[in-house]
């Protein structure tokens, strides 16, 4: 049931595209594989539902954020409103730590997010990794850890590629970009 919400709030998102609709696909269609390979990944993410998606969204949305990707900001933003996210939760990601907005999992979830994104990584994921695994089990935490991975590589294609943001979020509260360091 969850695959079957998470896909339809992807579609609805993708609906609400006002501009620069074809930016990503039109670069992938001259590489077919790519774009065939990209789609098989995003679907076996979407129906992957150990995690909690609220967690999923919220992970990514981090490393967008930390990753500078002004679509996925946009895509991120869009589909965390529809995930049930408050728009405290968007605006307060830059400062999660000492933020009432999320839980101690929610806080966590970022944390190792924030580790698997920033460079070079200085923070410590194996101690990260364990307090995780006192909440999660270890399905929810691949699950997690290769949202978050993917993020990082879409986030960073799309910069490649220059794909621009297409409005998914407007007039919504919008994660914005965070410097990227390392403590």
């Amino acid at each position: 049931m969850r695959a079957t919400t998470r896909i339809s709030q992807y579609l609805k998102t993708f609906r609400q595209s006002r501009r620069h609709r074809t930016d990503f696909v039109g670069w992938l269609i001259r590489r077919p594989q790519l774009l065939l390979s990209t789609l098989f990944y995003e679907t076996m993410l979407l129906l992957s539902n150990r995690l909690d998606p609220h967690l999923k969204e919220l992970a990514e949305l981090k490393t967008a954020a930390l990753v500078n990707c002004e679509f996925c900001l946009d895509i991120g933003s869009a589909l965390a409103h529809r995930a049930g996210m408050s728009e405290q939760q968007i605006t307060d990601l830059p400062r999660y730590r000492d933020s009432d907005a999320y839980s101690e999992l929610e806080k966590q979830v970022i944390g190792f997010a924030e580790a698997m994104t920033v460079t070079p990584t200085s923070l410590d994921l194996e101690e990260l990794r364990e307090q995780l695994l006192q909440q999660l089990s270890k399905a929810q935490l691949t699950e997690l850890a290769a949202a978050i991975a993917w993020e990082n590589q879409r986030a960073r294609l799309n910069q490649g590629l220059g794909v621009r943001p297409t409005g998914m979020a407007e007039g919504m509260a919008c994660a914005l970009p965070e410097a990227r360091r390392a403590q």
